[in-house]
């Protein structure tokens, strides 16, 4: 597995992940198809920029136009106004049950530890997401309970994790 930068050329790999039933089902259903070019362009924007990392996971053997999912890290201001650093990923359901978003997911914090600004990485998995709370726990994140997050403007129950990227370890 390997991370590569978004590109222009991921939309149609958003729109897997974004506009999909299934792959949205935790996240409050598909977003709608009208947007996501958009998207695409912000995110590639903020990775160029190096604001946000926004990365395409590939699967080992594959050309590094077949993503297979995302992890992004990324800063904003929560609901109390905080500045916060939070994590996210998403796996296509033809790539899952392989490991690659744990992997993903600590190839990114091994490259925060490393950069050193990202401090305190905050993730928010629904509360009904197995996988991706099993992700946090095995990765060391520390869950301090839950918490109603916004997502594309739904509101979701999530738990809420955090794991410091300032220690090495």
């Amino acid at each position: 597995m390997r991370l590569r930068d978004v590109t222009l050329d991921d939309v149609d790999a958003y729109v897997a992940m974004r506009c999909d039933p299934v792959m949205m089902r935790e996240l409050g259903g598909p977003l709608p198809r009208e947007g996501i070019e958009a998207k695409v362009r912000r995110d590639v924007r903020d990775a160029a920029g190096d604001v946000s990392w926004i990365r395409m996971i590939v699967p080992d053997g594959a050309a590094d136009d077949q993503a297979a999912g995302s992890v992004t890290l990324w800063s904003h201001q929560d609901d109390d106004g905080e500045r916060l650093s939070e994590i996210g990923w998403m796996v296509l359901p033809a790539f899952q049950g392989r490991g690659l978003a744990k992997r993903a997911v600590r190839a990114l914090l091994d490259e925060a530890r490393e950069d050193g600004r990202w401090g305190l990485v905050h993730a928010f998995p629904a509360v009904t997401n197995a996988p991706s709370n099993g992700i946090c726990r095995s990765l060391g994140f520390r869950l301090l309970g839950e918490r109603t997050v916004v997502f594309a403007g739904r509101p979701l129950r999530a738990n809420h994790w955090a794991v410091d990227t300032a220690r090495t370890g």
